[in-house]
């Protein structure tokens, strides 16, 4: 009898205990709001554990990086407001956050919409990055994956993207606003920086990586205007025993080279290419491609190229920069040329990303090898006579080109059509 009583006494205490904590959860739901409850309720994650959203899809080091949610990255960016916007990528924009701890970060809110392409940008870019390290790449802090809701949180760069700076009187910004203008030493230093950042990537991580994108809008400058290559959504892992591969094309149209443009074919060396249109963007302080330019100006390597063929390359050079503080002409004119054997229009006779960096920084007065005419279309034969004797005429000429070559040549690795990914291809 007295064990039943004792059982009776225990049920109604569990009873009571339970009522009591439903009332206490109803009232903390009333006065802090069901966000925050939501977030209380929510079972903690130990730091070193990797969300179940990366089962199967991810590998690298993820225990490098924080997994934020949403509502932490909606409080510290002010609710993604335009004013906090820092710039907007091809997948979606960059905004500026402040964390809880004070720190600032740059959150890039992925598009994933339909065609599921920002899903894919973010699973490759998380476990791109979290497999490499250099001073000269962009650090991921951090990432959320959370319902429809992606994002991307990286250290914030003081200085922001080099486009914003390079192409600023081209964007007429306002005296308050404008940037900071660099000197050719701070530009020479951007040039190495990049040089370096690529050199790992190619030939010292351990996967090879084609970055694909390298453009002013990728790379971003810390405090003291160090560079460093970010966005790489549209990187590949590169398998060292393939010479190159047909993919589906991406990347920026003027940075692209020929060979992956026109024909898909991907190597290391369509890096090369697009950092030496770089390299004359960051020289001349001028667009890879103005339509408002004359027409033999309009694109920049064929522009550089003909100064070069003239001995007139210093004309190039943006007028702030010549006589400036650091300015050499021998080392301005042998980075132009280094900037010209890398869009040279063949990948193998493009110099692999350690030699570039051997020509940029060598003490000696040593020589380098002279540049082949870019791959550039003619556009007098193209848009002369319409008649068909001039068509086979500025066919012919089209084929003696170097562009002529990539558009008329078949591709000898058609069965390969598509992208290598994380997977090596499964």
């Amino acid at each position: 009898m007295a064990a039943a009583d004792t059982s009776r006494v225990f049920l109604i205490l569990i009873i009571a205990l339970v009522m009591v904590i439903v009332v206490l959860l109803g009232i903390c739901w009333r006065f802090l709001g069901p966000g925050i409850m939501r977030r209380l309720l929510r079972p903690r994650r130990c730091p070193s554990e990797v969300p179940e959203y990366f089962s199967g899809n991810m590998s690298g080091n993820l225990r490098t990086i924080t997994y934020f949610d949403y509502v932490t990255l909606k409080k510290a960016t002010k609710d993604f407001h335009q004013k906090n916007q820092l710039g907007r990528g091809g997948f979606g924009p960059v905004y500026l956050g402040k964390l809880d701890d004070g720190r600032k970060v740059a959150v890039k809110q992925l598009s994933v919409g339909k065609s599921g392409q920002g899903e894919s940008e973010f699973f490759m870019e998380v476990n791109m990055i979290t497999s490499i390290q250099h001073k000269n790449l962009v650090r991921l802090v951090g990432c959320c994956s959370e319902g429809t809701e992606r994002l991307l949180v990286y250290e914030y760069m003081k200085n922001k993207s080099l486009d914003k700076i390079l192409f600023a009187a081209a964007d007429a910004p306002a005296p308050a606003s404008a940037p900071p203008f660099l000197n050719w030493r701070t530009r020479h230093q951007i040039i190495i920086g990049i040089g370096r950042g690529l050199q790992y990537l190619h030939e010292e991580s351990n996967l090879r990586i084609v970055h694909r994108d390298i453009k002013a809008s990728n790379i971003l400058l810390d405090d003291k205007f160090q560079p460093k290559i970010s966005d790489f959504g549209l990187a590949r892992f590169f398998p060292e025993d393939q010479t190159y591969l047909s993919t589906a094309f991406a990347g920026t149209l003027g940075y692209t080279a020929p060979e992956y443009a026109i024909r898909g074919e991907l190597t290391v060396k369509a890096d090369t290419y697009s950092f030496g249109v770089l390299v004359l963007e960051i020289i001349s302080s001028r667009k890879n491609t103005d339509l408002n330019l004359p027409n033999e100006m309009q694109y920049l390597p064929e522009h550089a190229w003909r100064l070069y063929e003239q001995s007139k390359i210093l004309e190039l050079v943006d007028g702030r920069v010549q006589g400036g503080e650091g300015f050499e002409e021998k080392e301005v004119m042998l980075v132009c040329q280094i900037a010209l054997l890398c869009v040279q229009p063949y990948p193998n006779s493009r110099p692999a990303m350690s030699e570039v960096v051997r020509m940029l920084t060598m003490k000696t007065d040593q020589s380098i090898p002279a540049p082949a005419k870019p791959a550039f279309l003619d556009r007098k034969n193209l848009n002369g006579d319409r008649d068909a004797a001039s068509s086979d005429t500025a066919t012919m000429e089209m084929m003696r080109s170097p562009a002529g070559y990539w558009m008329m040549t078949p591709s000898p690795m058609l069965e390969v059509d598509r992208p290598y990914d994380m997977s090596f291809g499964k």
